[in-house]
């Protein structure tokens, strides 16, 4: 039941295993995840970090024999769905930077000079009084 239970990794990932025998009869299985061989991108620290699980051996094949519906399979599940998304979130953040790098910079074009107005200047006219009834 282990090596089925980490198949969704298998497809991501190259794994390595620890197994530990406690003093009262537990034992530790550590699943470590590492950048498969030929991998394109590197995972996210969060993606490779160690799973756990310590308990006796016959609750954990009792765990694992649960396939994707025990705690192990549940969480590699939601490993793989944020792997996932970190890829399509990397895709997406490349996609967006291709075309800025493929374009030329265009030079900056000058503001538009302001039209002019035939209408008067509201501004008053050397040497005579403001007014507050100025149209």
């Amino acid at each position: 039941m282990l090596i089925t239970s980490l198949l969704p990794l298998l497809s991501r990932y190259s794994l390595g295993f620890d197994l530990v025998a406690g003093p009262d009869g537990t034992v530790t299985l550590t699943v470590i995840p590492r950048k498969a061989v030929g991998a394109k991108s590197n995972p996210e620290a969060g993606e490779v970090r160690p799973i756990s699980i310590t308990a006796t051996a016959a609750e954990i094949d009792e765990e694992l024999a649960k396939g994707e519906d025990g705690a192990l399979g549940q969480l590699i599940a939601v490993r793989k769905g944020l792997g996932d998304q970190i890829a399509e979130q990397r895709a997406a953040a490349e996609a967006t930077k291709a075309p800025a790098k493929s374009k030329k910079a265009e030079p900056a074009k000058a503001a538009p000079a302001p039209a002019a107005s035939s209408e008067p200047s509201a501004a008053p006219k050397p040497g005579e009084p403001t007014s507050l009834w100025d149209d």
